[in-house]
């Protein structure tokens, strides 16, 4: 299997309102790939500007980080070209590694609005090469700038950083570190632009510390939370069925929490995180972990505050 270090510029309107008009957010305007095989030895690389179809002007903020132009681009390819170009280059057995979690969000609707042929059908697996770099150095929570992991790493800085080709020679360079580190390549990712359609296809997966479930669409909030499959809180490690010591609730309508104890692994805490799909559905992302004592006094103080935050609303005159 081969991996795919993916880098994309996009430029964008100057306003909400022609951005809502275009139908395209963010309009891709450069590729830059490297690919690496499963010996992690530089195999071939991608890279092209794009000419834009949907934005004349270059946002101003775009244009300083980047450094290109309009002019610049006028003469190059679309991006039907260029992407399908791109697509035939990855070949057919790899996976996609970027930093940070919208480059392949961003590729997928690019893709979809010019009606070219899609990556995947539902959630595509994948190599966040920044939460890696967490994981392998840092806490596994706090998210980097690409700079920082090269300065960090010493990696030689020898082209400047936000241009695709140049931040995907550096994301590569970062992987092929964090990738030595042992068990780091266990931490997949998944892109979530195109969704489960039904309950066979939704997605369960164990890492070593936590466990992670993405749903299918559902109507509202309050459909999802009556599915059995997104409220259940058996043990994610044997499958044990669980006491529950803080039942289901949520500080926001967007985010719920739970702690449930398993007889043999202990407290588990499970979070829920609603989000709005591309058709303005909701899907569930739930995470399921071992926490301490401490975690769950934390969390039971947390619903404890907001009950009575909800006493006093309801006692107001």
């Amino acid at each position: 299997m081969n991996y795919i270090i993916l880098d994309l510029e996009w430029n964008q309107a100057d306003n909400l309102k022609t951005k809502l008009e275009s139908g395209l957010m963010f309009e891709i305007i450069e590729i830059g790939a490297i690919k690496l095989n499963s010996k992690m030895i530089e195999v071939g690389s991608f890279h092209e500007l794009i000419k834009p179809q949907v934005y004349d002007r270059m946002n101003q903020v775009t244009g300083q980080l980047v450094h290109i132009s309009m002019k610049e681009l006028q003469d190059c390819r679309s991006f039907n070209e260029v992407a399908a170009d791109f697509v035939r280059w990855c070949g057919e057995d790899y996976i996609f590694c970027t930093w940070g979690s919208l480059d392949l969000t961003e590729l997928q609707k690019n893709m979809d609005f010019y009606k070219l042929p899609g990556l995947s059908k539902i959630p595509m697996k994948y190599y966040d090469v920044q939460k890696l770099f967490s994981i392998a150095y840092e806490d596994k929570k706090k998210r980097r700038m690409l700079q920082y992991a090269v300065e960090f790493l010493q990696i030689t800085e020898e082209v400047p950083f936000h241009r695709a080709d140049a931040d995907a020679v550096y994301t590569a360079e970062v992987f092929k570190r964090v990738a030595s580190v042992e068990g780091v390549l266990k931490n997949y990712s998944f892109d979530t632009y195109h969704l489960p359609q039904n309950k066979a296809e939704e997605i369960n997966v164990v890492f070593d510390d936590y466990a992670k479930y993405i749903s299918r669409e559902f109507i509202n909030k309050l459909s999802a939370m009556n599915d059995k499959d997104v409220v259940s809180t058996k043990c994610f490690l044997c499958g044990t069925k669980t006491r529950k010591k803080v039942p289901w609730f949520s500080n926001n309508g967007k985010s719920y929490y739970s702690v449930m104890v398993c007889p043999k692994h202990g407290n588990i805490k499970g979070k829920i995180r609603m989000k709005k799909s591309e058709k303005d559905k909701v899907f569930v992302v739930k995470t399921m972990k071992q926490v301490n004592a401490e975690t769950v006094n934390d969390i039971i103080a947390k619903r404890n505050q907001i009950r009575e935050g909800r006493r006093e609303r309801r006692h107001r005159p």
